[in-house]
This record gives C-alpha cells, structure tokens and sequence, in this order.
C-alpha cells in the first residue's frame, strides 16, 4: 500500500518515504504532501530562473540534480557514459540490544537528510546522569553501557505483564563492556534479585533541583530504580559499587520496546529443547526453531516458571539466548542492506529508549552504533555475576555475590581481558612484550626472611602502604620492610624496582603479593633507613589491597555461565 492509502499522515511508515535515485545508487527521502510540514517537511524543488519554491508532485520521479558551471554534462539517455561512483555510506550499521524487557538500537541513518535527523531527535527521551557515569564514551577507550530494562507497564496492551503499581523497577540489567580494541565484548547479566548495598544518590527533580536519596544497605538490586525516587543514575552507581566499573552511558526502555524492535527487524529465531506452554509469561511454543516478534518475543524474554530452575537465573539464560539471536539477525545482510528495515529500526529505536543526556541525539547513537558495529559475534560472550543462594533465607527467594569466583569476573572486565579463547589466541601470537615480562617471575627465589623492601604509595587509597607492611610483616614474614612514605609523583601501576643481585628477593616478593611480571622493573637498589640496600615497592592506582593479588586473570574461574553469540542454543 502506498503513502496515500495509509490515509492519516501519522500512518505513513517512513520506510516508505525513502526512494532510490537510479543516477546516484542512493536511497533519498521523499515525502508526499499529506505529511505534517511540522514533522518532515516535503523536499521542494526550485523552478528555473525563481528563487520560489514548488512542491514535488506525487508519483514524480526523483529530479535531477542541478549541473554547476564548469561540470561536465550527463550523457543522454541511450548513450554510454561513466557511471556515478556509489559512494559508501558511513552510516549504514545498525545494531540492537535487547534482555527482557530491556532493548537497545544502536542507528546509523544512510544519505538522506537533516530533516529527518532532527524528526529522530525529536523521538528520544533524555535523562541526567547525575555525574554517575564517566561522562560519555570515547572513540579510543573500552566501552562500558549500562542497559537497564524496566517492569513499569506502558503502552497499550501491557497490563498482563509486571506489577500493576510498579514505578519501573531494574527488573533486567545488563553491563556491555566492548573492549578498547572493539574485537570483543561481554555482556555481564545483573540478577535482579542479588543482595547489594545501594549507594546515596544525587537525583536531579523535575524542577532541576538536586535531591540527594538515601542509600540502604543488604536490599534487592531491582531496587535501585524506582524505589524511593530511585532515577537510573542510581543503578549506575549501584552497579559500580557492586563492579568497581563506572559506565560510560545508560539506556533504559521498558515492555514495548521488544515487541516494537524485534517487529521492526522482521522476527528473529530462537530454540526450544522442549514444549513450553507457560501460563504466567502468555508463551505457548512447541520444540524446535520458531521465528518470533511482537508479543510473542515479549513472552519468550519474560518465561521463567517453564524454564530451567523456574528462578529469575533461568530466565537471564532465555534472554542471553534471545539476544544473541537478535544480534545474529542485526548483523545479518537481510538487515544492514534493507533501507526499509533500517528506518523502521531507527524509528522504533529512538521511541523505545530513554537515555543518558550524554547520548541523547541521533549523531551520537550513531558513533556509539558505528563503534559496536566493529564486533564479530563469536568474540561476544554473554555471562552472569556468580552469585550463591542468600544463607541468611530459608525459603531462598535472593541471591548474593559468590566471592570466590565474582572478584575474578569483574577484575577481567575492568582490565579489558576477554572470555574469549579467539582473542587470547590473538593477544599471545602478537604479544612479545608480555612473554618477557612473564620470565622475569622465573627463576630462584630467596626466603622471606632475606627481602629487604621500602614501600611508598604512589597513588592507592590513603594508609595502603601501612596496611601493606603489616600484612607483608605478620602474614607472611618479610620482616625486614619499612614504610618510606608517598611518592610525589602518582602512577597507575605498582611497580618493583630492584637491581640484579635482588632478583631472587623480588621474586619471592611478587610470588607473595600475586604481582605479574609486567610489574617487574629491573633497574638499581635504593638505601634503606638502616644505611642498607633494599627493593623498592611502589603502590599505584591498581593497588587493590594488603593481600589481594594483582596478577589480572586471563580466562574465567571454572562454572562461571558463559555462552557467545554467533552459537544457537536451545532453551532447556
């Protein structure tokens, strides 16, 4: 059906309103008079020799541009000539994230024009970050968003899902850190019902004012949105508290935003290891592959009860599964080369999302867009904070942090380490540098008792080097260490300085503190208080802790969740 027999202007899809210039091989924006001057105004044409315009007749073809002085003319039809170069579009990638009830469009609108840029701009909703991110995202930094998805009922037809009363709370929330070099990301699942401490939270009110919420200590994580006034600034600091990784921006989008997304992208297919028919969640699938979209897709993301264990954990393991099949169909070139799937993403996109006001124009989606573009699905991996059953319940209803293993996974993300085995295999091939390093661990070790170490902070948290003297002291008998104070100038990195007759003493001692080789600094000895040569030990920015290794992981502990997304895995 054409523009005109949709009969209300604000029927029109927009896909339909793009039309391809045979001289060009570009699509351009074409609308018809029926449109709202307001919204999208109609492209004019000038009439030779006036500077007064003339509406674009319906059903023309695209004009012909206007030759400049000087320019060779275009050949006629019927004689050869050299074809118009077709130029690349910069901005023909789209990418989408979804978890639940959380969905993400990530838009870069081909060709035609600023008018329709600033109708986009005009779809998304903004909030203030209230100074709880970093500030927005960095073309040449790894990329940490935070994607909250909310149970607050919106929109028609919403009323069977979540709590009627809800304001919106972090019912799905997914940490996506892309790695500086954008050859891999993990999505790291936030379980709803994890036992954390929400910090105090600087909120801006409607008015502009600032309003500082109290935090509470040992509650839901779900509830670091919506409770109490609670804004999604507040997840973010939640989140950091919880991670130690600050994000960069937010997304926030609720129900409607999966249904109108994956309808937009024409449905995307999932697996089913068994018959579900779940009374709770509206979601009546036989086994097998099934192509879903719409309400249907918002039923698959929200069935927890015919899954797994029943829990909330099983139902992060449909979603992971659902949005590795979106990402598989996003990247797919029966999206990314159809100009009429791509409108409808970014229209449904730019509706569905409230963002942070660091990512609120279509431009800087677009950047952000064309930076996870550069991912390849088998080096994105999907994983879950471990976590244990709550041992203060009886009837288990919450989960807490496994401590054993939660550190390591958190500690990967935040050193850029992927879960990948392709990266690793990467890194180790071209990474000469770190082999060095790593033979500086090896060799003879002296006894603790024979290490003679100043330490100074160079730039950890106040009282470290203190802290860590006395640990090195009664824990592990490296007595003959001192506290030489703060250096003047800070570094991020602790390092070992040691001259080569104290190589076996700074062995022993990076053996002891889980320092990796690269912290190992081969050079010259320092003088101690007692007129003796020592090592010196510097304590940065990474500085963890007295005790706490700083050796970076390099694969995940063993029963971490884990899964990618170029694999089809059928929901159990």
């Amino acid at each position: 059906m054409d523009a005109q027999g949709r009969g209300q202007a604000g029927d029109i899809d927009p896909a339909d309103q793009w039309v391809l210039n045979p001289r060009t091989g570009e699509y351009e924006l074409q609308l018809t008079p029926f449109v709202p001057q307001s919204a999208v105004p109609s492209p004019r044409r000038t009439a030779p020799g006036s500077r007064t315009t003339t509406p674009v007749a319906p059903g023309r073809g695209v004009p012909p541009p206007r030759r400049r002085r000087g320019a060779p003319e275009e050949p006629l039809p019927g004689r050869r000539g050299r074809r118009p170069v077709k130029k690349q579009s910069k901005a023909k990638k789209a990418l989408a994230w979804t978890g639940g009830t959380m969905a993400v469009v990530l838009i870069a609108v081909a060709g035609g024009g600023y008018l329709y840029i600033r109708h986009l701009n005009g779809n998304i909703t903004a909030l203030s970050d209230d100074g709880a991110s970093t500030g927005g995202f960095q073309t040449d930094k790894a990329i940490n968003i935070l994607l909250i998805g909310t149970d607050k009922r919106t929109g028609e037809g919403n009323t069977k899902y979540g709590d009627a009363g809800s304001v919106g709370h972090a019912d799905t929330t997914i940490l996506l850190h892309v790695s500086k070099d954008r050859t891999n990301a993990t999505a790291l699942s936030i379980p709803r019902d994890l036992i954390v401490d929400v910090p105090d939270c600087p909120t801006t009110q409607e008015d502009g004012s600032t309003k500082v919420i109290p935090g509470t200590d040992d509650v839901r994580f779900n509830t670091s949105l919506g409770q109490d006034g609670r804004t999604p600034s507040c997840t973010v600091r939640t989140v950091t508290e919880l991670t130690g990784i600050q994000a960069d921006n937010f997304m926030v989008a609720d129900f409607n935003a999966v249904k109108t997304l994956t309808s937009a992208v024409g449905g995307v297919e999932v697996c089913l290891a068994k018959d579900i028919d779940d009374a709770d969640s509206h979601l009546k699938l036989s086994k097998g592959t099934h192509t879903i979209s719409g309400e249907q897709a918002l039923a698959f993301v929200r069935t927890r009860h015919s899954v797994g264990f029943g829990g909330d954990l099983s139902r992060i393991g449909l979603q992971q599964q659902f949005l590795s099949a979106l990402m598989r169909k996003l990247k797919s070139n029966d999206t990314l080369t159809n100009p009429a799937k791509m409108l409808k993403l970014a229209e449904a996109g730019t509706k569905a999302l409230t963002v942070d006001s660091q990512l609120d124009s279509i431009g800087k989606l677009k950047d952000l867009g064309l930076e996870l573009g550069k991912l390849n699905v088998k080096n994105l991996t999907f994983t879950t904070v471990p976590v244990v059953d709550n041992p203060a319940e009886k009837v288990k209803a919450t989960v807490v942090l496994n401590d054993s293993t939660a550190p390591t996974v958190f500690d990967m993300i935040k050193n850029d380490v992927s879960f990948t085995e392709v990266k690793k295999k990467a890194e180790a091939s071209k990474d000469a540098a770190a082999a060095q390093a790593a033979a500086r661990l090896k060799g003879t070790k002296s006894a603790a008792s024979d290490i003679r170490v100043r330490i100074l902070n160079g730039g950890a948290p106040a009282g470290s080097a203190q802290g860590e003297l006395e640990y090195l002291q009664n824990e592990e008998g490296v007595l003959k260490s001192e506290n030489a104070g703060n250096t003047e100038v800070k570094q991020a990195k602790t390092t070992l300085e040691y001259a080569p007759d104290q190589a076996d003493q700074a062995r022993r001692l990076a053996d002891l503190m889980g320092l990796p080789g690269t912290a190992m600094k081969p050079g010259k000895s320092v003088i101690n208080s007692q007129g003796l040569p020592a090592i010196t030990l510097i304590l940065g920015k990474d500085f963890k802790g007295a005790g706490v290794s700083l050796t970076a992981a390099t694969k995940a502990p063993e029963g971490v969740q884990q899964s990618t997304a170029d694999k089809v895995e059928c929901a159990k």
